[in-house]
């Protein structure tokens, strides 16, 4: 068990390396969208590469930050009921949810986008648009997305199996922001602190 939780910490560690760098890409795509709106409205100049690297980079946002998502325990997700079973019980159901859902989907999905991406790769598959960009960089992105999903659902199952083996603390895959009420108590603090 401790070679399959230093493969999660690991997984771990490369997910919130690439989460914490894709993060960068929303700044990007705001300037560029800025950029793209300021020079048609002034100029009228305008490119559809300008609109494709928009939609490029919210594609990397969405595919490579899933899994750091995960990782941060940060997917939607009702808690009205688990959240009043024990924490062991809502391990349990988190393994059936990863087993049972997540990683069979996920994989299927990498499954058909690696020929999706590499027949992309192998035509040098452009935008149909005048002025477009290519296309294989956004249809790889699919893979890679989900590959690293595909890891992370392995990392957060690991983790969630050392936990019940009494192996691993809750606090490694516990929720990493405030909730509502944590976040309440923290603005009261701070106004009693003025």
């Amino acid at each position: 068990m401790s070679l399959l939780l230093s493969l999660a910490r690991f997984i771990d560690a490369l997910n919130e390396k690439i989460g914490l760098t894709v993060s960068w890409a929303l700044l990007l795509a705001v300037l560029i969208c800025s950029g793209n709106a300021i020079m048609r409205y002034s100029l009228n100049v305008s490119s559809n590469a300008w609109l494709e690297i928009q939609w490029y980079l919210f594609s990397a946002m969405f595919l490579l930050a899933s899994a750091y998502t995960l990782k941060r325990n940060e997917h939607v997700r009702i808690d009205v009921i688990a959240g009043r079973f024990s924490r062991r019980t809502q391990v349990i159901i988190d393994i059936i949810g990863f087993a049972l859902f997540l990683m069979p989907v996920t994989l299927l999905i990498l499954y058909f986008s690696i020929p999706y991406a590499l027949e992309s790769i192998h035509n040098q598959e452009v935008s149909s648009n005048a002025g477009g960009l290519i296309l294989w960089p956004a249809k790889l992105l699919i893979p890679v997305g989900f590959l690293l999903l595909a890891l992370q659902g392995l990392s957060e199952l690991i983790k969630r199996l050392g936990y019940l083996a009494g192996l691993v603390d809750a606090g490694e895959f516990e929720k990493q922001s405030a909730n509502p009420e944590e976040e309440i108590a923290a603005i009261k603090a701070a106004n009693k602190l003025d």
